[in-house]
């Protein structure tokens, strides 16, 4: 089944059951050319070198991948033309599209370089690439408004349908299958704290899809090849910019590296194990010793005060959502919350949103509530609770020992005691999905 995203100011994702096809058009086009592109970002060549300070790495981690990937990031997208002014964009990661809309899609011409200019805006994540284009060429950069000084240069180029590579070197194995991973490790100079996660892996030929699930979410949906001994996935949503390499060692495990755009990195490592697990997402939560109430007090965009208290929650079971406008994780949650409002039309169940933004000030952080509030159709409150810091979300919810993750449920009962938290969030793009919507729904139903 193949996921289809829209972003109308924002994101909602809805399925597709068959790849959109390409619409033909004859003639020139004063706008883009419709069809297949294939994009990349330009990551410079001392931030993708595996070992950044020349301090030595692992025997496994100490590599080159540039034999098919120089430095890119690369993605698809298809130009489709609603009539013959009107076009939308869809941008391609594995089994999903994002649709951005005509609406998102700016034009204008550069007086300094006597070329057309486009622009195309991620309102939700408060990004957009920009450039300028010619013909079947765009040159420009993505730019990351929430980030000091973000920017990574952009290139596109119509006609072409491949992501990484056109090679096809026969692969040593078939990753299909389940990978115990974990990404960190101490000798590697800028990584964290090793944690776990498991790859889930695809194979189809040269062509591999998958994503990779850990106990804050999912890297959502991943497409890339596998050449030789070597792998590549990546992914492009307008937040996240996911870059990972990977390489088949002679004993059947997995090594490799990972990016985000230019501002994170660290390597990872793998087995395959099909009975490996993380940690029960109910179980990584909890509120401090001597609480089990939840409560709040916080103010809409609008001005109303929203609490626990007020009358429209008497009497009902609450579900509380913790999350932020900037995460693809908490969208799919919220997508996920919707819709099953939207089916369901629960009359004893409420939900109110804690949002935890990138923006210190009010007014700009309920500017990117509002608009992700109206392009979602929330049917619940959507509240500024404070910064996406952790020791924010501490000083906003007390009672809580931590926001371990970004989104994060909690599930509360007429009288508002806690009775179950629910650590970040498996979406469409795992095997885990259709498990968390059947246990979800029965739980809130006996709730």
């Amino acid at each position: 089944m193949k996921h289809k995203i829209t972003l109308l100011a924002g994101i909602a994702i809805i399925a597709v059951f068959a790849l959109h096809s390409c619409l033909v058009m004859e003639g020139r086009f004063s706008k883009l050319p419709p069809g297949m592109w294939r994009a990349a970002l330009k990551l410079s060549p001392e931030f993708i070198t595996p070992n950044p300070k020349g301090q030595p790495l692992p025997d496994k981690v100490n590599m080159t991948y540039a034999d098919v990937n120089e430095n890119e990031l690369p993605f698809n997208f298809e130009v489709v033309y609603d009539n013959d002014t009107t076009f939308h964009i869809e941008i391609l990661n594995g089994e999903e599209r994002i649709v951005v809309p005509a609406s998102d899609i700016e034009f204008g011409r550069s007086k300094h370089r006597a070329r057309d200019t486009i622009r195309i805006n991620f309102p939700l994540y408060e990004s957009y690439i920009t450039g300028s284009f010619a013909g079947n060429l765009i040159e420009g950069q993505w730019v990351v408004t929430t980030r000091e000084n973000y920017a990574i240069p952009f290139v596109a180029k119509q006609g072409e349908d491949w992501r990484f590579t056109t090679l096809r070197k026969p692969p040593k194995m078939d990753l299909t299958g389940k990978w115990a991973c974990v990404f960190g490790n101490e000798s590697w100079p800028e990584s964290e704290e090793p944690y776990p996660a498991i790859g889930e892996f695809k194979q189809e030929g040269n062509r591999l899809t998958g994503t990779f699930l850990t106990e804050t979410g999912d890297y959502r949906y991943l497409e890339g090849t596998v050449q030789d001994n070597k792998f590549y996935l990546s992914t492009f949503d307008g937040s996240h910019a996911f870059y990972f390499q990977g390489k088949i060692l002679p004993d059947s495990t997995l090594t490799g590296a990972f990016y985000s755009g230019k501002h994170y990195r660290t390597v990872w490592n793998g087995k395959r194990d099909p009975n490996f697990k993380l940690a029960n997402p109910d179980s990584l939560s909890f509120l401090n010793p001597g609480f089990d109430k939840l409560s709040f007090s916080f103010q809409n965009p609008d001005g109303k005060t929203v609490s626990l208290d007020n009358p429209e929650y008497q009497g009902k079971a609450k579900i509380i959502q913790i999350m932020g406008t900037w995460c693809p994780n908490c969208r799919d949650e919220t997508e996920f919350l919707v819709n099953y409002l939207k089916e369901k039309n629960p009359q004893n169940v409420a939900v109110i949103a804690l949002a935890f933004e990138k923006h210190a000030d009010k007014p700009s952080a309920d500017k990117a509530i509002r608009t992700y509030k109206e392009r979602f159709q929330m049917p619940y409150e959507v509240v500024y609770a404070g910064t996406n810091k952790k020791e924010s979300a501490a000083k906003a919810l007390p009672m809580l020992r931590e926001v371990f993750a970004y989104p994060t449920l909690l599930f509360l009962d007429k009288n508002n005691r806690v009775v179950k938290i629910h650590t970040g969030f498996s979406g469409p793009a795992t095997s885990e999905y259709a498990s968390f919507k059947e246990n979800f729904n029965k739980f809130v139903a006996e709730l």
